[in-house]
Order: structure tokens, then sequence, then C-alpha cells
């Protein structure tokens, strides 16, 4: 009875409105029943963000070991992006590009909104949830949030789950799926987030990533032995990164099993057919060379996008995208004007009907990463065009700042403790002291291992990604512009006038 009157009061409102319209005449009569139409046609929508997931560890991928059912059958019944790419490879910086479509350096987005950290975004920003609400959304979300302030980011329902237990957080949300009016589903994860340390006594011990003896309610739980993992080129091949990487692939396991308890939900609801269903990840997976930084690992990461309305199945799409799309994409999805907002991202939509010779055509992206935690202060600047990326560290003197879960953890303390001279690929002293400038050729290096911004042979690639990047600096209003030379155009005065 309640969702029914909820759905009399939005009818009989979208009717006023078009009534007073055509009696000014700015509608013909015949053309109501079309907008009703159009409006009551707008698709549902489900944005699922996994918190440190890599691309290294989803079956659709190629991953050959871990087990995710319900996300390869997905990517089988809508399409996957292979260079899907944050803007920043931390949790709350990374959260607000994905709900504002503009990069944090313009947003006040700096890092980590918790604690001392206290980042927020600017209370002159129109977040996603709130414009989508305006357009007649219910708008909801569970789980992580990690996001400031309230007002900015205010969605209609907040509902309450265990973010480390995905089935009983799709459980939560069935009222929300089954409401009568179009809603935007934002269901966040904890996993596959490391813990507090397995084991403060014992640097050797592998993190829990929210695993748990007793398992939890609804999940089978799937375990992995540490000789069978794999470990990505840029980690060291040791016992203790393996054991780490078991629980790691644990973690997305049950994240999988959730996800298929709220697809089956939808499917029970009847509302699959008219549902988009988008599953992303904030950063990559929570190991040192990955999660803050810039490189591959940490920035590069699962994108899989089922819309009904698109005939095609199992597509892999190669055109470039990154988080700052995400906004535009779901506004073009739900029928809403991409003026309404003025976003730093295109919508990608076109991308899941278009030929592969259209998908060439996006072939650019930008990253802009400053803080993780406000102890960690590293900001970077990344340009990619087509195979080439350049990465800019500007405060390339300081030594390259850990997250604090990823100091702990064993994979690392087993190099530092040993004083090894290689992580994984790369000199540890290399990781931890950077140029200014760092040039990949990411068709013949994709591991990034040989910097070529010092090569005479590739100085015209240099020059014309540095003025490509300072070009995106200054449309995106970046105050670390500056770091290329004082412009007062970009300065403040200081003053209160």
């Amino acid at each position: 009875m309640k969702n029914s009157l909820k759905k009399y009061h939005v009818q009989f409102l979208i009717i006023t409105i078009l009534a007073l319209a055509t009696a000014c005449g700015e509608i013909k009569m015949d053309e109501t029943a079309e907008v009703i139409e159009e409006l009551e046609k707008r698709p549902n929508i489900i944005l699922f963000v996994a918190d440190d997931h890599g691309l290294d560890a989803i079956g659709a991928y190629g991953n050959p070991i871990i087990k995710t059912p319900n996300l390869d059958k997905l990517a089988a019944e809508g399409a996957k992006f292979t260079n899907a790419y944050c803007t920043s490879a931390s949790c709350a910086a990374s959260r607000s590009v994905i709900l504002t479509g503009k990069y944090g350096h313009a947003t006040g987005s700096y890092g980590h909104v918790h604690d001392y950290h206290h980042f927020s975004t600017y209370d002159t920003i129109t977040s996603l949830p709130v414009k989508l609400e305006q357009e007649g959304y219910l708008t909801a979300r569970i789980g992580k949030y990690h996001l400031a302030p309230e007002d900015v980011y205010k969605f209609t329902e907040v509902l309450e789950a265990n973010a480390r237990s995905t089935f009983e957080m799709a459980e939560a949300c069935e009222t929300v799926i089954k409401d009568d009016k179009p809603f935007f589903l934002y269901f966040c994860t904890d996993d596959p987030h490391r813990a507090q340390s397995t084991d403060p006594e014992n640097w050797r011990a592998p993190n829990s990533f929210g695993n748990r003896p007793e398992g939890y309610p609804g999940i089978k739980k799937v375990t992995y032995d540490p000789k069978d993992v794999l470990v990505p080129e840029f980690l060291p091949d040791t016992k203790e990164t393996r054991e780490e990487i078991a629980q790691y692939y644990q973690s997305i396991s049950r994240i999988d099993q959730g996800f298929g308890k709220l697809m089956q939900i939808l499917h029970e609801s009847g509302k699959a057919n008219n549902t988009v269903v988008i599953y992303i990840s904030d950063n990559g997976m929570a190991f040192p060379g990955a999660k803050t930084t810039l490189y591959e690992p940490g920035m590069k990461l699962p994108c899989i996008v089922k819309d009904p309305s698109v005939e095609a199945k199992g597509n892999t799409i190669d055109g470039m995208i990154t988080w700052a799309d995400l906004t535009p994409t779901i506004l073009d999805m739900a029928k809403v004007d991409l003026n309404a907002l003025k976003t730093h991202g295109k919508s990608f939509r076109p991308l899941l009907n278009t030929a592969k010779s259209e998908r060439k055509k996006w072939n650019e992206v930008y990253a802009s990463h400053t803080f993780h935690e406000i102890t960690m202060y590293y900001p970077m600047r990344v340009v990619r065009e087509g195979n080439f990326k350049l990465i800019r560290n500007i405060a390339w003197g300081l030594e390259y700042p850990f997250a604090s879960d990823l100091w702990a953890s064993s994979t690392w303390q087993e190099v530092y403790r040993n004083d090894k001279e290689l992580f994984g690929n790369k000199k540890t002293e290399d990781y931890l002291h950077r140029p200014e400038f760092e040039l990949f050729d990411l068709s013949q290096d994709p591991n990034e291992l040989h910097n070529l911004a010092g090569n005479k042979q590739y100085k015209e690639v240099l020059n014309r990604l540095i003025d490509k990047m300072k070009a995106f600096q200054l449309k995106t209003k970046d105050p670390w512009y500056n770091s290329w030379d004082y412009d007062p155009v970009m300065q403040g005065t200081g003053l209160n006038l």
C-alpha cells in the first residue's frame, strides 16, 4: 500500500507539472503521455563498489585460480572494460570522484575523511545522488561511505548491515529494489580491504582481509592454498606474500557470493530487465606497489557494466575511461541532461554500443593523487596518451610514504626487515625514491620498469605530455599547477576582503 501511494504521488506530481506546461503552451497534449511514459522507463541503477579490489583477482579478467562465478556471469552478460582507471588510488579521494565526476584537487577531496585526516568536499559541489534524487530517483547507500560532508553526498535512505558481509548487505537492499520508484543503489563493501592486524605480536602473520574462522551467514567459505595463488610481478614471491594473497582471494570470493545474492533479489523483483549494474573498485589491491600509487596495479581496475538496453553481450572494451566518467555516464543512463552537472568526465555509455573503430578515440586519461593519510603527502599527476604514460612526482625529493596498513603488512616487513635489494621486479631503493618524471611505453614495458624520461629519443613525447598535463591542471583548477612555476592566477590571496 505504501509503495502504491508513493507511485501515485510521483505520477500525480508529473501530471500536474505537465498539465501546467500544456496550459502555457509549452507542451502539446499528445506529448504529455509520451513524457510520462519516458520518465517511467528510466532504468534503475546499481553501482557496486569493492574496496581495494585489483584487476588481478577476477576470473573474467583472466585469473584461473580465484572463484568469482557471479562476477564472471555479469561480464558474460554485459561488457568488461580493460582500460578503466581510478584517478586517485586512495579510498576516500577515489570515492569523491566516483560520485561527483570531478577530480579531488578541484573539490577539496585531497585524501581520507575519517579521524584526524579530515579532508572534506567543498559544500558548493552537487553530487550524483543529490542530482538523481532531484530527478525523482530513490537513492540509497549501504556499506562503506568514507565521504564528507553529509549534505553534499546525501542519500534518500541509508541502509544498515555488516559491510564485511555482502550477503547480509544484499538482503538489506530488498526493500529499495522492490520500491515503485526508480532507484539508484550505491552498494559499497569493506572487502577486500585489509583488516586490523591478525596478530600484532607476530609480524609474519598474514592479514585476514576481513575473513574470520566462523565465516559469515549465507556465505560458503572459499579458501585458497598459498602455493596456488598468482603473485603479480610487482610483488616479491615469498611465503608472506602468498599467504596474504590467499586471504585477499578469500575475501573477494565472499564479495562474489554477496553479489550473487543481490542479483538473485533483483531478478526475483522482476526489475532485472530495466536495471543497469556496474561493478568497480575504488583502487588497486592493498599491497605496496598498487594501492596509493599511480602505477598500473594501483589505478587500472575492474569495470563490468551490464546495461539491459544493449543487445551485445560479453563485450570486451579497450577504450580508456576513468572514474571521473562514472557520474556523467550514470546521468546519461538515467536520462538526465548532462549539462545539469559540470563534470570533468564524459559519458562512456556510447562505448557500450559503438564499433571498435569508435573506441579508439577514447585513448587519453588523467589522474591526480595528493594524499592518502594526511601524513602521506606525495602529490602525483598522470597523463596517459595511447601507450605512453607520464607520471609527475611533484614531491619527488621526499621518500615515498607508506599507508599504515601497507607498512605493517607481512609482505613489506619481510623485505624491510631483511634489507632486501629487490621488492618484486623493482629495486627497493627505486620504489622508495622516485624521480620527478617517469615516462613509460606500456606497449613495450607493461610493468613500468624502464623510465624513458631521460632518453633523448623520447624528448618530444615527454614535452608533449608535459604540455597536456599542464593544460589538464589549468582546466580543472589544480592548485598544484603552481608547482611548475609561480602563477598568481592560480594562487589565492590569503586575505579575507
